[in-house]
């Protein structure tokens, strides 16, 4: 499974969005030291209802949380907008 797909996919599993959008950017950071060990760029756009009344810092959290050892492995930089339902 590719890593957008498996993003999607535990970002629906930990918390049922009602819009999502995921963009792989890192054909924009080729040379950067993250790239260089394999680790991707993402875009995440996502407005849940699970994510209401947190924080800013509290839902990246949440969604760092959800992604899990992906954070570590396979995504080296991750820019979110986090909306509420």
């Amino acid at each position: 499974m590719d890593r957008v797909a498996t993003i999607r996919e535990r970002l629906i599993a930990a918390f049922a969005p009602v819009s999502l959008e995921i963009e792989d950017e890192s054909h924009l950071h080729i040379g950067h030291p993250g790239a260089r060990s394999g680790g991707g760029h993402f875009s995440v756009t996502i407005t849940a209802e699970a994510l209401n009344g947190m924080s800013r810092v509290t839902q990246h959290r949440k969604i760092y949380a959800a992604l899990g050892e992906m954070m570590g492995t396979e995504i080296h930089a991750l820019r979110i907008q986090a909306g509420e339902a």
